[in-house]
């Protein structure tokens, strides 16, 4: 089993994980910022997962270091992330605290909106069981590292619902023991590593740490941590020096990294804060809606990061087909649609409208003053413009020929025509109708429009003419549709001639802007659209049931088995053609037959679960 908590030194061969002991710019950058806690050891860990490519890119690990656990990184992660906070529960209890288990120096809990709190200012809201660990300059940027499980903050929703403090591991208390989950955990590092490894924009897992009663600390990593919730907190108290401060901070460490222009005036930091929100917000909300994934974007901000990457996993899904009528319960709230996302991002963009006016003339003016904002204008047409790019993606094309034909003056009524079509069959809904899921509310989608992608090509190889009506639908349908949701009316015969034409065309057109035969541009959307569109993709219901199998491996054999099958999971799971062109794919092998049969019963539950939510 994995290397048990022999306390808090920091092995020689690793110097690197010293610089993360909860020192940070942002603290003398916005000084209202966070409350500061002191922290102790928490003893009992073990390292369930860590990430060496990630480590390699921040700069923690030599990059010729192999992906192994040896005993000396494992006490350097157990010594540098098993923390948990000394809260204001502990001090008025006077909790008994060995010296020895008690860190130097400070960790911030930042302050930050969330809507789930009585008070809608952000007066009592933020890191309501994490801390910022540190930051730390890796080969080519600054990364930020949080923890989440490191106990019970006083800016936790329980909090300021009691109006008291809480010991953290109070079972007894929802949304504020301050514990995490080992199984969410292990869950948010496979979704955060196959979306990151498949272009998504998100947070990443450095580390798992876990206990024997089931929780753990999940170590998170990013190159920016600060989300459009820690502006919005002195937006709506009307603090223009903290909005400024704020503000200033998240734009000089953009230009840090690399991201923004390295010669941009501080007096163009509002504006260009404005331009950079609206082309990312437009891009995710259409990337989000295109690749099935819900992640509550809402108003408050809280659950994204500024360039719109994902962030806290608890209530991320991808869908297999497009539910898009699906909810989220979360007690007291619903949350929006896939779809709705849409408007909510496009909300966000109209606050950092209202910020930047209020940056640029100190005076708040009404939300509802932005509501026709030129930046609106800006985030409606590249979110129709990515949308448009998304669905050639999915087809199969590449960003090169993409960006081709883009510019050819039949693209956009051809596009209108398979866009419309298109929808028709991603939309329909099964006649089941809504229902209640365990967490929240949802309607079937009666078509898998990943599996009409994947196969037009290869039929239209096989024979050189539109297939049937009644072979479209068979290829089509998914396993919720009824009998009668299949029916072939006229409507439908319409939208299936419509689809196939219009497919045609696009490939005509993608002929001519690639100089080649259309057999020859078919040839090549036949392979790539057999990755992008795979039969076996994971889906939120899969992600759960892979990771209880993954504590099965854990809990049966070590961390590193555990590593080797997480490693040959992922991969399976990257459905980008441009990933495999860059690199030579050496997974590493399993050494255990019980582990070989649970990788491949992780598989199955991934085929199993292909259409779920």
């Amino acid at each position: 089993m994995s290397t048990k908590n022999t306390g808090h030194s920091h092995g020689v061969r690793y110097p690197r994980f010293a610089k993360i002991n909860g020192q940070h710019p942002l603290r003398a950058a916005v000084p209202d910022i966070c409350n500061e806690y002191r922290v102790r050891t928490r003893h009992g860990g073990n390292i369930c997962y860590f990430n060496f490519s990630l480590a390699r890119e921040m700069g923690l690990l030599p990059q010729d270091h192999e992906p192994i656990l040896n005993k000396t990184l494992t006490e350097t992660l157990l010594g540098t992330f098993s923390l948990v906070i000394i809260n204001e529960y502990d001090i008025e209890n006077n909790t008994r605290i060995p010296e020895e288990d008690i860190r130097p120096g400070k960790y911030m809990a930042t302050r930050y909106l969330q809507l789930q709190h009585p008070d809608k200012s952000g007066r009592t809201s933020g890191d309501g069981r994490s801390i910022w660990n540190g930051c730390i300059r890796g080969r080519n940027a600054w990364w930020d590292i949080s923890s989440c499980g490191t106990g019970a903050t006083s800016l936790s929703p329980a909090t300021a619902i009691a109006g008291r403090h809480f010991k953290t591991g109070d079972k007894l208390v929802s949304y504020g023991c301050g514990r995490a989950d080992l199984k969410e955990g292990l869950g948010a590092a496979l979704n955060s590593e196959i979306f990151h490894r498949n272009g998504i924009p998100t947070e990443r897992t450095l580390a798992v740490i876990g206990f024997r009663d089931g929780s753990s600390i999940n170590v998170r990593a990013s190159k920016n941590l600060i989300r459009p919730a820690h502006l919005f907190r002195y937006l709506k108290q009307g603090d223009h020096e903290g909005l400024r401060q704020i503000a200033n901070y998240y734009c000089q460490r953009q230009i840090d990294n690399g991201c923004w222009p390295p010669d941009l005036p501080v007096a163009q930091y509002p504006q260009f804060l404005l331009q950079q929100v609206a082309a990312d917000f437009s891009r995710v909300a259409a990337l989000y809606e295109s690749e099935y994934i819900f992640c509550w974007i809402d108003w408050d901000g809280d659950n994204i990061l500024m360039d719109g990457g994902i962030i806290d996993y608890g209530s991320i899904r991808q869908f297999g087909l497009y539910h898009y009528q699906y909810r989220y319960n979360d007690v007291d709230r619903m949350s929006t649609t896939i779809p709705g996302q849409k408007h909510k991002a496009r909300y966000i963009v109209q606050t950092f409208a209202q910020i930047a006016d209020f940056l640029a003339t100190g005076k708040k003016r009404n939300i509802h003053h932005f509501r026709n904002h030129e930046s609106l204008t800006e985030f409606n047409r590249e979110y129709l413009r990515n949308r448009q790019r998304y669905l050639l993606y999915r087809v199969g094309y590449t960003w090169e020929q993409i960006d081709k034909v883009q510019q050819h003056p039949a693209l956009t009524s051809v596009l209108k025509v398979f866009h419309g079509a298109f929808s028709y069959f991603e939309q329909c809904q099964s006649s089941t109708g809504t229902y209640e899921v365990t967490d929240g509310i949802t309607s079937d989608a009666v078509f898998c429009m990943r599996d009409i992608l994947r196969e037009l090509p290869l039929r239209y190889l096989q024979q050189d003419k539109l297939i049937t009506y009644r072979d479209f639908i068979d290829i089509l349908k998914s396993d919720y549709a009824q009998e009668c949701d299949l029916a072939l009316h006229s409507y439908r015969r319409r939208r299936i001639h419509q689809f196939q034409h219009a497919y045609r065309e696009l490939l005509t057109l993608m002929a001519q802007v690639s100089g080649c035969s259309e057999r020859s541009v078919l040839l090549r959307l036949s392979v790539r659209s057999t990755l992008i569109n795979r039969y076996e993709r994971v889906t939120g219901d899969a992600i759960i049931g892979v990771t209880d199998k993954l504590l099965q491996i854990y809990r049966r054999t070590n961390t590193q088995e555990l590593l080797r099958v997480f490693e040959n999971f992922v991969e399976q799971q990257i459905l980008k053609p441009e990933y495999f062109s860059k690199r030579d794919r050496h997974l590493p092998a399993l050494r255990n037959a019980k582990t070989k049969k649970v990788l491949h019963a992780m598989l199955k539950t991934v085929k199993d679960s292909r259409e779920g939510i």
